[in-house]
């Protein structure tokens, strides 16, 4: 039985290495098949461990989204709340970038209806959405409190606008230099800055 044991876990680091090359190269179409033949086992190990394509994916971006978790803890103590939670998207938006397929994890997610709120019982707890959400929603709470960004705004919108950026820009040349100008500008708003008053 230790045997079997070490065997299944011999075989699901493999197939996750292997998936984290695919997917670095393919993003989320990497082929679950060709996976399979990389590490050396049949689909039915690789689905065995990993019974879904959203499951061997939020495997391969575990690491990822604790250092997004670990960030939103160290930025739930700064003194500004609007800074510490546009920082922290920030990352998010930068982290979806640079690992292709992150993205298109996150699209999974379903919406969150009540301002940042808990992740709703039928979402699955331990998605990367549901993660995320839990480790932000303290930073979003705060800002709220403090009337530091709009009333209403829900993780569910911060998620999607994190997403639609790194989408939008991942066939550009200079992916994350674009994503940082759409975030920048989303941001700010499309209205040019006030003219300074002319001097008495």
């Amino acid at each position: 039985m230790t045997g079997q044991r070490s065997d299944a876990r011999r075989n699901y680091s493999r197939i996750l290495a292997v998936a984290e090359a695919e997917v670095a190269r393919h993003g989320a179409a990497a082929s679950l098949e060709q996976v399979a033949r990389t590490a050396g086992v049949g689909s039915a190990t690789v689905r065995r461990h990993f019974p879904t394509r959203q499951a061997l994916l939020e495997a391969v971006f575990q690491e990822r989204i604790q250092a997004l978790c670990e960030r939103a803890d160290q930025l739930s103590r700064a003194d500004d709340s609007r800074a510490a939670l546009l920082d922290w998207l920030h990352d998010l938006v930068r982290y979806a970038v640079s690992a292709r397929g992150l993205a298109d994890v996150l699209t999974y997610e379903p919406p969150t209806d009540v301002p940042a709120a808990e992740p709703a019982d039928a979402q699955a707890q331990h998605s990367c959405g549901a993660v995320l959400e839990s480790a932000a929603t303290p930073l979003l709470r705060r800002a709220l409190r403090e009337e530091a960004v709009r009333p209403g705004v829900t993780f569910h919108d911060l998620l999607t606008l994190a997403v639609g950026i790194a989408l939008a820009t991942e066939h550009h040349a200079e992916p994350a230099v674009q994503a940082d100008r759409l975030f920048t500008l989303t941001v700010k708003g499309l209205s040019p800055s006030p003219r300074p008053l002319p001097r008495p």
